[in-house]
């Protein structure tokens, strides 16, 4: 996804998008048993932790702040995981394409101009109400109960804000405090103002 101007993608932004989705994708590979530790401790309750499967896509959005790629990280991120032989095969291309839009579509509503908490969360809840749109289509919630249904949805929707939305903030704005984000953003016009006084 390529706009005018500053949002325009770089080589370089989709070289590093690549790399923070080679990182979550071994990740997501291992993450399957801190998922596995939390399912014995109460009905769905590794819903809890879900959200780490979609933090790619805020990650990516919150260190390169560009349009598309959280969709690009979280289809690579998918890629990575399968090629590291995730046990959801060919599904995990339709789940990382789905979190990947879910979460652009809230940052283009901000106009890919707002990289606030409250806006990682709400992806975060975008991007797990979509994954439930792929489990609808793959026919895995159709026994449920409807108790079942939002106790698993509920969950997985407070993993979404929390780990997806707020875990990734935080995450960015520590990586922020080591000056490292300043070798993926482009120096702002206040900066430069800034060095001229």
């Amino acid at each position: 996804m390529v706009v005018q101007g500053k949002l325009r993608l770089k080589f370089s932004d989709i070289l590093i998008t690549i790399l923070l989705a080679l990182v979550f994708g071994v990740i997501y590979k291992l993450w399957g048993s801190v998922y596995d530790v939390f399912k014995p401790l109460f009905f769905q309750a590794d819903e809890l932790v879900y959200g780490m499967w979609f933090i790619a896509a805020t990650v990516a959005f919150l260190l390169i702040r560009k349009p598309g790629v959280a969709l690009l990280a979280e289809l690579a991120a998918a890629h990575v995981s399968l090629l590291f032989g995730a046990e959801w095969g060919i599904q995990l291309f339709l789940y990382g394409l789905v979190q990947g839009i879910c979460a652009e579509i809230i940052f283009a509503l901000f106009r890919y101009r707002s990289y606030r908490a409250g806006t990682a969360a709400l992806a975060g809840l975008a991007v797990a109400l979509g994954s439930m749109g792929v489990d609808y289509v793959y026919g895995y919630i159709a026994d449920y109960e409807p108790w079942m249904f939002f106790v698993k949805y509920g969950l997985r929707c407070v993993s979404g804000i929390v780990i997806t939305g707020l875990f990734a903030y935080y995450l960015v704005k520590a990586l922020e405090a080591t000056g490292v984000t300043n070798l993926v953003r482009p120096v702002s016009k206040s900066e430069y103002d800034a060095l001229n006084k």
